[in-house]
């Protein structure tokens, strides 16, 4: 019985010699490996093969652009004329009338309803309401602005997409 221990022992030793690696060694070159197809598959803007510096670099443009370009715009208002002259007072009635259906009922759909078309119908007369003047600039001046603006874009589109 001594014997046959003893030679089992003796043959693990020897195969323990005969591997080119210690199991150790093997566990540690399987995670390199790992770590090396990870690195070759690493993921870049929008979790796709794109690049991470086109990304930013667009993203500056984009920023730069449109910092320009809002400040050549300037917005004015003027008078209230949605529904005719001196109307303002017509386009609050939906919203009063759905906001007193809402206090008396707070589940009633027709409240709801006329409060959120009123909330609408002020909103959409303010902002027609908005007159937005571009000022004047040089030509080359808004080139720039509306290339880097574009480009920027264009750069953060690309990016996004996946490429070799």
């Amino acid at each position: 019985m001594f014997g046959s221990k003893e030679r089992e022992r003796r043959r693990q030793a020897e195969d323990f010699e005969n591997l080119e690696s210690s199991p150790l060694e093997q566990v540690l070159s399987d995670d390199r490996e790992t770590r090396e197809r990870a690195l070759k598959k690493r993921r870049g803007a929008g979790g796709t093969s794109g690049g991470v510096v086109e990304f930013f670099v667009g993203l500056g443009m984009t920023v730069a652009g449109g910092y320009l370009i809002t400040q050549q715009v300037h917005v004015t208002s003027g008078y209230w004329n949605m529904f005719g002259q001196y109307t303002f007072g017509l386009t609050l009635l939906p919203l009063l009338f759905g906001i007193g259906m809402l206090f008396f009922n707070g589940r009633s759909v027709l409240g709801k309803l006329l409060t959120f078309a009123g909330a609408v119908i002020i909103l959409a007369g303010i902002i027609m309401n908005l007159n937005i003047y571009f000022a004047s600039t040089s030509l080359f001046n808004t080139l720039m602005m509306f290339v880097l603006l574009a480009g920027g874009l264009g750069l953060v589109a690309r990016s996004l997409k996946p490429h070799d």
